[in-house]
């Protein structure tokens, strides 16, 4: 009986050192690279909540700005790229493009933060796949954001009406594709250039945070995120770690 409780208990852990490995196997790039112009003075922060997240996750993890890591080869090392406050030109040449094209195109996830959304401004595929490309955003303010959808992990765990203070970024080419999880009450923003962008293109409302799948990958991006102090908000590092847990398909065994 001794031996049989043995072998089972050896078996287990065969199991959960499998389950483990499968976990650990997943790869990504945390990537800051900035180009010509405005760069947040948070890189070094997210930096450091990113790594910690993805730790947690048991999930193998690069930092780099140097676009050369966009080689021909870069799909067959990582399963995902996340664009942690990059802005302006994210790569130097076309082949780098076209080789992060296509490892988005066969299936290579992508996580976009912040001013994301502000890169490669002048590249109409790039602002599809985040899902919009970032026009203006009123003065820092607190706002409110209703959470339109709380069935994903990046949403699940927040109140139906988040407040919060941020830079609330206007956007345009919004894929019509996104689905929508969060979205700034505009009733509760001050700003007097309203009228003119966004005025009542989506009402009351403004999608800033979002997922969907293009071009063969899966795709988060959250407009928030522009303090350093955000990414040791409790509920800010949470909404990140869902969004990168959706596009690594993986569940958040982290606190098991």
């Amino acid at each position: 009986m001794k031996i049989f409780t043995l072998f089972l208990s050896l078996c287990g852990w065969v199991i959960a050192g499998n389950i483990i490995a499968q976990e650990s196997s997943k790869k990504v790039l945390i990537y800051t690279k900035n180009g010509e112009g405005y760069v947040h003075d948070n890189i070094s922060k997210s930096v450091i909540a990113l790594k910690k997240i993805c730790d947690d996750l048991g999930v193998s993890n690069v930092v780099s700005d140097d676009p050369s890591v966009y080689t021909a080869d870069f799909q067959k090392e990582f399963d995902a790229v996340i664009f942690s406050n990059t802005n302006n030109e994210a790569f130097d040449t076309d082949e780098q493009r076209r080789n992060f094209q296509k490892f988005i195109q066969n299936g290579g996830g992508f996580v976009g933060i912040h001013s994301a959304c502000g890169s490669e401004r002048d590249w109409p595929w790039y602002s599809a796949m985040v899902g919009g490309k970032f026009v203006r955003h009123p003065a820092f303010q607190s706002f409110d954001i209703k959470v339109l959808n709380k069935k994903h992990p990046s949403t699940s765990f927040l109140p139906d009406t988040w407040s919060w203070e941020d830079e609330c970024y206007y956007m345009n080419r919004i894929n019509p594709d996104i689905n929508v999880l969060l979205a700034a009450d505009l009733t509760t923003i001050d700003d007097p250039e309203m009228e003119t962008y966004p005025g009542d293109t989506f009402g009351d409302l403004f999608p800033l945070t979002w997922y969907h799948e293009y071009d063969g990958g899966r795709e988060f991006f959250t407009a928030l995120g522009h303090e350093k102090k955000h990414y040791k908000d409790k509920n800010f590092i949470q909404h990140i770690k869902g969004g990168i847990l959706w596009v690594l398909d993986m569940k958040d065994n982290s606190n098991q």
